[in-house]
């Protein structure tokens, strides 16, 4: 959510972006509410002074022993219209809200204008992709062929893009998990948190899934709770409606969580095997700082992620996503793709935003910053913290980027020597 005086004093910069990121809002619609809603204001402020002077001279008429009824009427009157107008304010207020939670974040001005994915920049590549002396097998084959991935059973249990992991499958899945959580626990010191997997319509509003993104998550609707599309959610609204202190700021967490997404707009796409998923595995990395510090942070998170993927030795390549090719509620985002030898291109497997003060301001969750030299009052003004956001990564990715960049011409996977502790010293599926 953005700020309206902002945009008030700002409209053709809030129009050129809105352009910018292929959004159609209408700009005069949101400011012509906010006019009614300022006149009502104002009209309720002269009413309760109307209403408090003749409140006055009801008592000085009492107190002399004049009739007062018709300015007890009057007052009556007043009051009856105050309500009304506070009414209309109220529903005025909720259509505000209503318009401006449609409203996409404002791009850094660092992101690269663009319309769709082909305009996005890549900044640099990691790693030579390798050069098989056989046809390299896609991970759907290689899985059923090993027994380790059953997509019929999958599709059985609930539908397809459920898929069962079975054997040296699940345990590559889980040794993967535990594998990012220590590396992001202990050498990049992030809290690692156990959120619920199912969260309040309050929480996906904050971060901005809700209401656009509504037809794309699934919902218990006898409870009102929505399983999570991803842990974002849950780890940026841990501090919801709070005021922080300065120096408690960053805040680094991290949790594996499953993620649930009807994938709504991708029919079609990516059907085969594990690639686009109703549920999967993720390990997300969440920051909340400082607006000073947020971009420094930012740089820091997706080098967190990418050192997953330079630990393990998969080729991948860093893209800052254009103006039209951003997230909702991204400010900027870098993507991390890595090279999938079956498809031979580099395919998503991280996403890290900064969405700056965008999911804040929707959550109420501001912080006090520390006094200034003088200690002045100004010095404390609470303002809203920043958030950012990454895969650090996405497990089920991972697994199937191993499968396929390791595999052998006959048809066993070599496992990762970093993982090999964590599947008990085995070394390949076969």
């Amino acid at each position: 959510m953005l700020d309206l005086k902002w945009m008030r004093s700002n409209p053709e910069e809030v129009n050129i972006f809105l352009s910018n990121r292929n959004y159609e809002f209408d700009l005069d619609a949101l400011f012509a509410l906010d006019d009614e809603r300022r006149a009502l204001i104002s009209e309720t402020e002269e009413l309760k002074a109307k209403r408090n002077e003749g409140s006055k001279q009801v008592a000085v008429a009492k107190q002399s022993g004049q009739d007062a009824t018709a300015l007890m009427d009057e007052i009556r009157r007043i009051s009856e219209r105050s309500k009304e107008l506070d009414a209309l304010i109220s529903g005025i207020e909720h259509k505000i809200e209503d318009m401006s939670l449609n409203m996409p974040n404002k791009p850094h001005s660092s992101v690269p204008v663009g319309k769709d994915e082909n305009d996005n920049l890549e900044v640099f590549r990691w790693g030579e992709p390798r050069r098989f002396d056989f046809e390299p097998k896609d991970h759907a084959d290689l899985g059923e062929e090993l027994g380790i991935m059953d997509f019929v059973r999958g599709a059985m249990l609930a539908e397809s893009r459920f898929t069962v992991l079975r054997g040296l499958g699940s345990r590559l899945e889980r040794a993967i998990i535990n594998f990012m959580l220590d590396l992001h626990i202990s050498e990049h010191g992030y809290i690692e948190i156990l959120p619920p997997f199912m969260v309040k319509s309050d929480m996906l509003r904050g971060t901005g899934n809700l209401p656009k993104f509504a037809d794309d998550l699934y919902k218990c609707e006898i409870d009102d709770l929505w399983l999570i599309p991803t842990a974002e959610v849950p780890l940026t609204n841990l501090h919801h409606g709070e005021i922080l202190e300065e120096k408690d700021l960053p805040k680094y967490y991290a949790a594996y969580t499953p993620c649930f997404r009807r994938e709504a707009g991708s029919y079609g796409r990516d059907t085969k095997g594990m690639l686009r998923q109703h549920q999967f595995d993720k390990v997300e990395l969440v920051k909340i700082c400082t607006p000073e510090t947020s971009y420094d942070e930012h740089e820091k998170l997706t080098r967190d992620a990418e050192k997953v993927l330079q630990i393990l030795q998969l080729p991948y390549r860093k893209i800052c996503l254009c103006t039209g090719d951003m997230g909702f509620g991204s400010a900027k985002t870098y993507d991390l793709e890595v090279w999938l030898p079956s498809q031979n291109k580099y395919r998503e497997i991280s996403s890290c935003s900064n969405c700056e003060d965008f999911q804040a301001r929707r959550m109420g969750t501001r912080y006090r910053p520390a006094s200034g030299e003088k200690g002045s009052d100004t010095d404390k003004k609470l303002r809203y913290v920043h958030t950012l956001n990454g895969s650090g990564i996405a497990i089920g990715r991972t697994l199937i980027a191993i499968m396929e960049n390791c595999q052998r011409a006959d048809g066993s996977v070599e496992i990762p020597e970093p993982l090999r502790p964590y599947m008990g010293g085995i070394s390949e599926i076969k």
